[in-house]
């Protein structure tokens, strides 16, 4: 008995160190079983929503537009971690999609690195489109965009928005999607600077001038010949009399200009006013800014094209008249 007596306290000690640990070890089962709960997805998570999040909301907007949503369960979880991580002032705005139901953690990850859940939106911009003509192409890809507010921005960039295909994000703003196209079109003007220095012109002349070839003619040799006739009348002050200005002037698809169209006051008038438009009159592609580049060296001063579609050249105003008078109705 005095043998058993001697262990006794060291018993007791097991024994309250081991319920210890189990206290200890149903705590953090507990809280590990509490923070899944607050992590876990709503139970009526709707599969395949769609959730914008605006430009510049703060993180107690953000947690309640997804808490709103029954994307996240409990939005004062959200706020945690994007405090804990460091990321509260980090959400990226858009348009995302939710698929399938995630985690708190996996929800503050996307939000915050613009993991939207959607493909990228693709835009074709084609040569010749004007910044109207992409304010109603980026209207129609971006819903929620403003037509208004994307050519108010692209006009003053008219003649450097490269035509290209695109793939933006959906939270792509008008913004962005300008400072992509000009930045593409600095890319391409760049690879061409030999070719620009070659031709004696001007980067902006270049452009204006490609702009109205590219409304003007629609095969290369055609573009070359006619960039050579436009080149020839304006050094010689001639005005230039091109159509395709009209379209511009009067913000209209076509251009078929009547009498009183060639007189109406425009500093885009090329009827009117000798020298080239202040502005480019649409955004050309490559093989445009080529043909300027490298145009059609002949003494023709005049052109215009049947009703088939073939050009006709003249080097003479009388010239120019037998053509009309032969080849148009």
């Amino acid at each position: 008995m005095k043998c058993l007596a001697r262990y006794l306290p060291i018993v007791r000690s097991y024994v309250v160190s081991h319920r210890r640990v189990c206290m200890v070890a149903i705590g953090m089962s507990i809280a590990t079983v509490g923070g899944y709960l607050l992590c876990a997805p709503p139970a009526d998570f709707p599969s395949g929503s769609i959730v914008r999040i605006r430009n510049g909301a703060s993180a107690l907007e953000v947690s309640t537009t997804l808490a709103e949503a029954r994307i996240v369960a409990h939005q004062t979880t959200l706020r945690t971690i994007l405090r804990i991580v460091g990321k509260a002032d980090a959400v990226q705005s858009g348009i995302y999609q939710f698929q399938e139901p995630q985690n708190a953690f996996t929800i503050v990850r996307r939000i915050t690195t613009g993991d939207y859940g959607l493909p990228p939106v693709r835009i074709t911009f084609v040569e010749g489109v004007t910044a109207r003509e992409m304010s109603a192409l980026v209207a129609s890809a971006f819903p929620d965009s403003s037509p208004e507010e994307f050519r108010s921005l692209a006009e003053p960039e008219e003649g450097y928005l490269f035509p290209d295909t695109y793939f933006f994000p959906p939270s792509a703003d008008a913004k962005t999607i300008i400072l992509t196209l000009r930045a593409n079109f600095d890319a391409k003007a760049a690879s061409l600077a030999n070719d620009i220095q070659a031709s004696g012109r001007s980067l902006s002349d270049i452009v204006t001038m490609a702009s109205l070839v590219e409304k003007e003619a629609r095969t290369n040799e055609v573009r070359r010949m006619v960039a050579g006739i436009l080149w020839n009348r304006l050094d010689l002050g001639m005005p230039l009399q091109v159509d395709a200005v009209f379209g511009y002037i009067f913000d209209r698809a076509t251009y078929s200009p009547s009498y009183a169209d060639l007189k109406v006051d425009s500093p885009y008038n090329t009827y009117t006013h000798t020298g080239l438009p202040p502005t480019p009159i649409c955004n050309p592609g490559s093989d445009a800014l080529l043909a300027v580049m490298q145009p059609t060296k002949t003494n023709y001063l005049y052109y215009l094209t049947d009703t088939h579609g073939v050009m006709h050249y003249a080097t003479t105003y009388a010239g120019h008249q037998v053509n009309q008078r032969k080849y148009l109705p």
